[in-house]
């Protein structure tokens, strides 16, 4: 017979806290989701207050980003130790502040910085223009079917006997007639739409052109029945079938690749997506410095009138019970303050990390990319690689070569042969190079390259540069030797 009996143990665990749990949040949430975020809890807390930015803020911000003008540098005579300034930021001297608000502007003034966001899509497009031709009810409703069987790049996706079989028996119209309608809507923009194939497509889109254009006539030649021998990209076999010589085919083929194959598609309903860099580095006599872009969040802080109302022990009408909500509602808001500065703290000092070790990319270029992991940033600042990775990850840094995801400069290695590793990144840059300066009439093949590769002490296999490669879009040796040489 089992007995009942107490024990005790000890042992160790990790606990969550909810503070922990909102720190881990928003140290992995993307600039635009913790915007949003915080425009939440501002509506719902009390306790937080957003401050407005003053005048020095708004030329602050203006010196920040003309200082990261792409301007080339001196280039460092060490470069095995990069001097990385951390800029004051403003949200460390302000206590439980975020960072600044990035609502600076007046209304009118960011109304006139909006993209068109319409969303129009393309059938909305089409009908648009179809109400403006005053068509009969009938041929208005041929129209609307013809252009509920576009698909997204505008070509015919049902035949016409599919078509006319959609309208009855409200409408009983043959092939002909709404051949008829559908030519009308061929003369709809954007031009191309209502094709039934590619050669359709082009046809429709070279037939406004001025009968005078210089190539136009053998332009529609070759639409019509020599499509497959320009897709080869090699214009010996071209020439021999139009008879042509080569200024006039130079120019027909201008006229053709000039189209647009998938002319609806210029009619977009995805709206512009904007990446807000987190933080800043720029050049400056004493090395790089680097500074986040606090602009992109509003600045909160605690409402010291509620605050000191409880402090008083102030009289509320809610009771006990109201008293009970602030103070909740005030612990709440200094755990989220807390935890942005850390999500602050932690960012600047990730970032700094990178710089230092990525000197040579940002003063020379990709081919200067250094092998970096999750790894090496951990070990350096003394934190978990997955916090690395939280941080790293939707987060992007403004240089003076451009805006990059922080995740960009992380990359594998490949082992050289004086021990040292080159990134991959540094690698496909390289085979950009070689391909981008190589002779037109010679390209150089995947195994010449880790040839010329493995002579600056980079042994890759040609696998290896052909898989870089066709990462890169970059053609075959035999296919560039085509382009270089029509």
């Amino acid at each position: 017979m089992l007995k009942q009996s107490l024990q005790l143990k000890l042992g160790q665990s990790l606990t969550m806290t909810p503070q922990l749990q909102q720190a881990i949040r928003l140290l992995q949430m993307p600039t635009l989701d913790l915007q949003a975020h915080l425009a939440e809890v501002l509506e719902s807390n009390v306790m937080l207050e957003q401050e407005e930015p003053d005048a020095d803020d708004e030329v602050e911000l203006s010196a920040a980003f003309t200082a990261v003008a792409p301007t080339p540098q001196p280039v460092a005579e060490d470069e095995s130790r990069v001097e990385v300034e951390v800029v004051d930021q403003t949200w460390a001297d302000r206590a439980g502040t975020g960072s600044d608000a990035g609502r600076a502007e007046d209304d009118e003034e960011r109304e006139r910085d909006l993209a068109d966001e319409r969303g129009e899509s393309l059938r909305e497009h089409l009908l648009g223009q179809l109400e403006l031709l005053k068509l009969s009810d009938e041929d208005l409703a041929v129209a609307t079917a013809i252009v509920d069987a576009l698909n997204d790049d505008g070509y015919l996706t049902e035949s016409l006997a599919e078509i006319a079989a959609t309208l009855r028996p409200g409408i009983d119209r043959d092939e002909e007639e709404i051949e008829r309608v559908l030519m009308l809507v061929q003369k709809l923009d954007p031009i191309g739409v209502g094709a039934r194939d590619i050669a359709e497509c082009l046809q429709l889109q070279l037939a406004p052109l001025d009968p005078a254009t210089p190539g136009l006539a053998l332009a529609r030649d070759i639409v019509e029945r020599h499509l497959d021998l320009l897709a080869l990209r090699d214009t010996a076999p071209l020439r021999r079938a139009t008879g042509a010589d080569e200024e006039t085919l130079a120019a027909a083929i201008a006229l053709v690749r000039h189209c647009h194959p998938r002319p609806g598609s210029v009619i977009s309903t995805a709206r512009p997506e904007y990446i807000v860099p987190d933080a800043l580095v720029r050049r400056t006599a004493r090395g790089w410095a680097v500074e986040l872009n606090d602009r992109t969040l509003p600045r909160l802080r605690v409402n010291q009138d509620y605050a000191g109302m409880l402090g008083r022990g102030g009289s509320s009408s809610g009771g006990g019970g109201g008293h009970a909500i602030l103070r909740s509602q005030l612990q709440e808001a200094r755990w989220l303050l807390k935890s942005l500065e850390i999500r602050n703290d932690t960012l600047l000092k990730v970032t700094r990390a990178i710089v230092e070790r990525q000197g040579g990319f940002l003063t020379h270029g990709e081919e200067h990319m250094k092998p970096m992991i999750l790894k090496d940033i951990a070990g350096a600042i003394g934190m978990h690689e997955s916090t690395i990775s939280r941080v790293t990850s939707g987060k992007y840094l403004h240089t003076p070569r451009g805006v990059f995801e922080l995740r960009y400069f992380f990359s594998s290695q490949v082992e050289g042969d004086d021990g040292a590793g080159t990134s991959s990144t540094a690698i496909r840059a390289k085979i950009r190079k070689l391909i981008r300066d190589e002779p037109p009439e010679a390209p150089l093949s995947d195994g010449r390259i880790a040839e010329l590769l493995s002579a600056e002490g980079i042994p890759v296999a040609r696998r290896t540069v052909a898989k870089y490669r066709e990462a890169l879009g970059l053609a075959s040796s035999a296919e560039r030797k085509r382009v270089g040489t029509r």
